[in-house]
């Protein structure tokens, strides 16, 4: 029986677990604190402090299935996508990890049990290699494993040393291969032919032993460990008995989903392809929080969606087509990842909405196409309007090739090369995402939290760090950071704060301006008063009113979530979050402005179950039984396997980490303070609570009362004041517009007299003084119909600036355009404009050169006329 994509996934994950391997949920695609990538390439990415001992796990052996991306940054396949039988922008990597528990001959043993007698995958078609200089690996395959030595493979380039990147843990890999027999061309890794089809890498098994330095050098690791990975999509084509990725039942079910959304009934277009994958990418990136932009990870999720757009376009699409497909995804794959069904509105929403704007942008480009085509000198359209299209506008090179050969002209390649090398070194040198994670300090020591019961303790100084160092000693007036081996100090986590304080010792004390996590431990930030020195006794006492305040906001939190879902819909998912004392900070997937009316219930119902004063619970449960129970996980943290759940009445419950009021009566008061629109599909309110709630509400009912004292009525009767005073404006508004326009057409009946003849045609040129430029407009039209037939041209100058406004009677535009004139004009100003060709107007920044631009203009005339 041929195993589906989804059962090879489960069967991988349940082998390994009953080989003492813990379970782990996907990592986000959006990698958590780790700058060095710009999207999650590989499943040990979640693990990596773990691997560097700055991070303890309650288990040494893990298993998971992780979704990656590479379509932007160092790793990335987006212009191969499609067009080959192995490239993605998203696939999931299947890995087993050990930290420092197994090392190279369990691992390979556990590989190649699972390949030959769980998959029954036929051990001749297999073949593997190793790093040259790893004599160890070579006996295990040939002594332990009893692979044939004529089948492992010496490899001496970095194809067999891994590494996360410049810097970090890295060692030799062992790489297991399938041949897919003599029929497909090819040869064996390491041969001249081995970038052909005949075998292909299944299986990487990276022995982690090093952690490279800036410099080149490698450092023993602590415990030497195993990171390995397996493509699910490649060893599911291999399973199902097909030679590409895209012919196996997960792709072929997204291609012929997109085949009938596109309305085409051929299976085998490229295009297909690139959609179905395309179709991943994009629903998990915005699934994890990336929305479209112009910079960073929303650039790169802008680019695929509008990739994937171009090729429907390109099969025939004739209407936004693409968040269809959300729908036969989240069938694919909402089993093992529950979030995309949970979150199918937000992912179509969101791809809907960007499919509608780059459908007007794809307009503008074609536009800007045939403009250059129609002043174009020669048959070549040049590399940087090519590069400019496909970099502003989205236009692949092939879409720019087709309009030219249908006007028998040719492309610039090399020019469009030269330019996208250049954007290439450019987004090289500006790249955010590379740093040396050797040049953070290390700590191995893991901190009690005491927080959640005591607001102070005694504690004992393991380490201290200044000018991110390890030392002994912190003088008087030094900054640094002081780690406890226990602390009722919370380390900021899931959008709290961490707590403020005071650490006093025997010669000093350590004022604490911020706590955050380092590893498994808590750095204490802050200034020394006195002298503090490792080993010290600490008394640890947190600033109580900071921690109060910050509770009612994180709670606070809580409450608003839930009501956003219980009046907006069950959409809503955090996108973010900031807690602090003074105030609270959510964002949330929704599409539109939250209405005042909404906004008010919202408030309404959160502070409704503050006076229920619910009592909060708070318990420690197994992560999947958590979820199971309904608790809400929140966007961007970092669960372990055990997670507290924090429940407020039958309202609301999420895990959390942070800490809470007792009661929800404690809060005492919520208030909205505003709500805004971040990006694409995502909102944000900021609220207070409690004293700065009470606080701002006295001062806009102080604000209130100081207006209704100048509009001399009581607070009841502001609005209808205000309104008086609105509808007496407008009146105002109108004389006095009406008085503007009788005196503009005065004025210009008075000018009229100023018209001279040119070859029999009354031309009028004048600088209208005093007049203000909304009102010139008018004035032209009053002076043309009192001219009959003739030309004018009216300026004023106020302040720094110039505005021209040009007439021509109808009779005349055959001989002399509007748009003409007024430009010529503005170009002596220092300005240009446009317009039909009886009127066109203009601006300018040259006011003192207005007398000699309008005198000018007779002996332009006399030329035309």
């Amino acid at each position: 029986m041929t195993l589906s994509t989804a059962e090879i996934r489960q069967t991988f994950i349940d082998y390994f677990k009953k080989h003492g391997h813990q379970p782990v949920a996907s990592s986000s695609l959006v990698p958590a604190d780790d700058p060095t990538i710009l999207f999650t390439n590989a499943g040990m990415n979640q693990f990596k402090d773990v691997f560097l001992g700055a991070e303890k796990r309650s288990y040494t052996r893990a298993v998971s299935s992780q979704r990656c991306v590479r379509a932007g940054g160092k790793h990335n396949d987006l212009e191969n996508v499609g067009y080959t039988a192995r490239h993605h922008t998203f696939f999931e990597m299947l890995g087993n990890f050990s930290f420092g528990d197994y090392f190279k001959k369990q691992a390979i043993t556990f590989a190649w049990t699972f390949l030959t007698e769980e998959l029954k995958l036929p051990k001749e078609k297999l073949l593997v290699t190793v790093f040259a200089e790893d004599d160890e690996a070579f006996a295990i395959w040939e002594n332990d494993i009893g692979v044939p030595a004529e089948k492992i493979i010496r490899i001496n380039t970095s194809d067999n040393f891994w590494s996360m990147g410049d810097t970090g843990p890295c060692g030799p890999c062992s790489e297991i291969f399938y041949d897919h027999g003599e029929h497909i061309w090819g040869g064996p890794p390491g041969s001249p032919e081995e970038d052909g089809d005949r075998f292909i890498e299944i299986w990487n098994l990276v022995f982690m032993q090093y952690n490279k330095q800036a410099d080149g050098s490698m450092e023993p690791l602590p415990k030497p460990s195993i990171d390995t990975g397996m493509g699910l999509e490649r060893i599911s084509a291999i399973l199902q008995n097909v030679h590409s990725n895209y012919e196996i039942d997960l792709f072929q079910n997204l291609i012929k989903a997109s085949a009938d959304i596109v309305g085409t009934d051929d299976l085998e277009n490229k295009s297909l392809r690139v959609i179905a994958d395309h179709i991943r990418s994009c629903s998990f990136l915005v699934c994890d929080g990336v929305m479209p932009s112009n910079e960073g990870r929303g650039y790169v999720l802008r680019r695929v969606i509008r990739r994937a757009v171009r090729h429907g376009y390109k099969m025939g699409a004739n209407d936004i087509f693409f968040y269809k497909l959300v729908a036969a995804l989240a069938k694919e794959m909402g089993q093992a990842y529950p979030e995309l069904v949970d979150q199918q509105p937000v992912i179509e929403k969101v791809l809907r909405v960007e499919e509608e704007q780059f459908s007007k942008t794809l307009a503008r480009g074609m536009a800007m196409l045939h403009d250059t085509l129609a002043e174009l000198d020669g048959d070549t359209i040049p590399g940087d309007v090519i590069f400019k299209l496909y970099d502003t506008y989205g236009f692949p090179v092939d879409l720019t090739n087709d309009v030219a050969r249908e006007h028998d002209l040719k492309i610039d390649e090399a020019g469009f090369e030269a330019a996208m090398q250049a954007q290439r070194e450019r987004a090289q040198q500006a790249s955010q995402f590379g740093a040396n994670y050797n040049d953070m300090v290390k700590i191995e020591h893991q901190t009690q939290f005491t927080g959640y019961v005591d607001v102070e303790g005694e504690a004992e100084v393991i380490e201290l760090i200044a000018d991110n160092r390890l030392c002994e000693a912190l003088s008087d007036g030094q900054e640094g950071v002081v780690v406890l081996n226990q602390t009722p100090f919370y380390a900021e986590s899931g959008g709290q704060s961490g707590d403020k304080g005071i650490l006093k010792v025997a010669n000093g004390e350590f004022i604490v301006t911020d706590t955050q996590k380092l590893g498994n431990a808590f750095a204490h930030k802050g200034k020394v008063v006195g002298e503090i020195r490792k080993g010290d006794k600490a008394s640890a006492s947190i600033d109580k009113a900071n921690r109060e305040a910050v509770k009612k906001n994180h709670s606070a939190t809580h409450l608003l979530h839930a009501a956003l879902r219980e009046i907006l819909g069950e959409h809503v998912s955090q996108k973010g979050s900031l807690v602090e004392a003074q105030r609270m900070r959510f964002d949330f997937s929704h599409f539109e402005a939250v209405t005042d009316a909404q906004l008010t219930i919202i408030e309404q119902r959160v502070n409704e179950e503050i006076r229920a004063n619910h009592s909060l619970t708070t318990e420690l449960m197994d992560l999947d039984a958590a979820k199971a129970s309904g608790a809400m996980a929140l966007f961007g943290e970092k669960y372990d396997e055990k997670v507290r759940v924090v429940t407020m009445g039958p309202f609301s419950v999420e895990l959390c980490g942070g800490t809470h009021v007792s009661r929800t009566g404690d809060i005492g008061l919520f208030k909205i303070t505003t709500e805004s629109g971040i990006a694409s599909g995502v909102r944000r309110i900021e609220a207070i609570t409690g004293a700065a709630a009470i606080d701002y509400i006295q001062a806009q009912q102080a604000l209130l009362s100081r207006v209704s004292a100048l509009l001399k009525t009581d607070t009841q009767g502001v609005l209808e004041r205000v309104g008086a005073l609105q509808s007496q404006n407008k009146e105002l508004e109108k004389a006095l517009s009406a008085a503007k326009q009788k005196l503009t057409s005065q004025q210009g009946a008075d000018i009229l007299g100023q018209a001279v003849d040119i070859n029999g045609v009354k031309v009028l040129v004048t600088n209208v003084e005093g007049v203000e430029a909304s009102s010139l407009r008018g004035m032209m039209d009053d002076i043309k119909n009192r001219i009959g037939e003739g030309i004018v041209v009216l300026g004023v100058a106020n302040e720094s600036k110039v505005n021209l406004i040009a007439g021509v009677t109808k009779q005349l535009t055959s001989k002399v355009k509007a748009g003409e004139l007024v430009n010529y004009v503005a170009s002596q100003v220092g300005g240009k404009g446009g317009g039909r060709p009886d009127m066109a107007q203009a601006g300018g920044d040259q006011p003192e050169n207005l007398a000699v631009a309008l005198d000018s203009v007779t002996s332009w005339l006399v030329d035309k006329l």
